[in-house]
């Protein structure tokens, strides 16, 4: 039997208090590779945001799209404290993948 399919609310940033990047997809892997080549995301590309500072796993990708959408709505300081609460350095989690 396969695992259920992940799929990934992030958040990336230039630098601690930079600026931020919410994303979703399905391969968090791939996509930090995309990110950190300078492809698929010219905002990414201009504005340095590569750290990846927080992650949040669903299994079902209407769940993951919604909490996206939801968080891109929130106060810049909501999404802060969200950070700061699981990654108080804003280190990057990329080596936990």
């Amino acid at each position: 039997m396969n695992a259920p399919a992940a799929y990934y609310v992030y958040i990336l940033a230039s630098r601690r208090y930079g600026t931020l990047y919410i994303g979703v997809c399905n391969d968090l892997s791939n996509r930090l590779s995309l990110r950190r080549s300078g492809r698929g995301s010219k905002f990414v590309t201009k504005y340095g945001v590569t750290r990846l500072v927080y992650v949040e796993t669903y299994v079902s990708p209407s769940e993951a799209i919604a909490r996206e959408k939801a968080l891109k709505e929130w106060h810049r300081d909501w999404k802060i404290r969200l950070i700061e609460q699981a990654n108080s350095d804003w280190c990057d989690l990329s080596h936990l993948l």
